[in-house]
């Protein structure tokens, strides 16, 4: 029974060994993008976005929004093989749940926005207030499926 606990033990340690790095790493990527796109010396036209308005709230939503489609890559990950090993309806669920908001954040990312030259302005703090809920949310999912 103790060594049961020292393996499951040793196999959180690997589990948040491995994603924390992962998490960092996408999280300097956006904001790297993000700075980019901001700090450009392209000149755009003044339709683009109004700087005082971008610079704080969607830069953060650019970066929660990016940690929210890695969150949600990594538990697609999980419930896939949760599902591979127990053919469960309720992990077959999960992946469904976990792909329509994997879905639905690549969507709504403000660089893929900017692709199709579409930008959100005089929102504010509203533009990230949905994805720090999110992200909450995603967390304690994530915390829990690494627990048990």
């Amino acid at each position: 029974m103790e060594n049961n606990m020292t393996n499951s033990s040793s196999s959180l340690k690997f589990k948040i060994g491995l994603l924390l790095p992962i998490f960092i790493l996408v999280c300097l990527f956006a904001a790297f993008w993000a700075a980019s796109i901001i700090y450009s010396p392209i000149q755009r036209p003044s339709h683009y976005f109004t700087p005082a308005d971008f610079e704080f709230f969607y830069f953060a939503h650019a970066i929660i929004s990016t940690i929210n489609v890695a969150l949600l890559l990594v538990l697609s990950i999980i419930f896939i093989s949760v599902y591979r090993k127990t053919r469960s309806e309720f992990s077959f669920g999960l992946i469904a749940f976990g792909f329509a908001f994997l879905l639905k954040d690549i969507a709504s990312s403000p660089f893929v926005a900017g692709i199709f030259s579409f930008y959100a302005t005089g929102l504010g703090p509203f533009i990230v207030l949905p994805d720090i809920f999110e992200l909450a949310a995603l967390s304690v999912l994530l915390y829990l499926n690494l627990k048990y």
